[in-house]
């Protein structure tokens, strides 16, 4: 059993999770000693839960056609960590999924960043993980967060999620497939 296996066995035990331990569902996490790159996004989605395959949707082939990988390097390589502000599909909104569960991170976030000594850069998707990694740090909007990329590196890339209902994002930040996607796939060819 690793260390991961053992975190993993604790978030189920978790009180705050017992709901999901007792449908059966497990944590939906990626932890590696190996991991240079950690994406940290928002929480799995309902087929990513069904799946047990974080980013598989839509959202998952545009974020892979950014980083320039494909789907099975994007699986199957332990250079690349998944750690969602929540490790559980929080249920529908009535607009998008409902926001991770406050304090999820901050419980099981550091306790797994810890095991991953060669972690070089964690790529931040969307405004709960730019929030919490980035705190007053961050501009005062997603876009200004990501527009000033730049600043947050080596560390953190913050990213627009790639979600599909951003297309009108993208339209109107044509500097974020220019500037921002060569950056992020220059990062991930090197760590690869």
């Amino acid at each position: 059993m690793t260390i991961f296996d053992e975190i993993k066995q604790e978030i189920m035990e978790d009180p705050l999770n017992k709901v999901f331990t007792e449908r059966g569902v497990p944590p939906l996490f990626k932890a590696s000693t190996d991991a240079t790159i950690a994406i940290v996004g928002q929480a799995p989605g309902r087929k990513a839960e069904e799946t047990q395959l974080f980013w598989n949707d839509p959202s998952g082939d545009r974020l892979r056609e950014w980083m320039g990988i494909t789907r099975e390097q994007f699986y199957t390589t332990d250079k690349i960590a998944h750690l969602p502000m929540d490790f559980y599909y929080p249920g529908k909104a009535k607009s998008g999924d409902v926001p991770p569960r406050k304090g999820f991170a901050e419980k099981w976030h550091p306790c797994l960043l810890e095991e991953m000594p060669q972690l070089e850069t964690i790529i931040l998707i969307g405004t709960y993980a730019q929030k919490y990694y980035l705190g007053k740090q961050r501009g005062k909007t997603l876009t200004e967060t990501v527009r000033n990329f730049e600043h947050y590196l080596p560390e953190y890339l913050p990213l627009v999620h790639p979600s599909p209902l951003n297309h009108g994002w993208l339209k109107r930040n044509p500097w974020f497939v220019e500037e921002v996607v060569p950056e992020l796939r220059k990062l991930v060819s090197i760590e690869l």
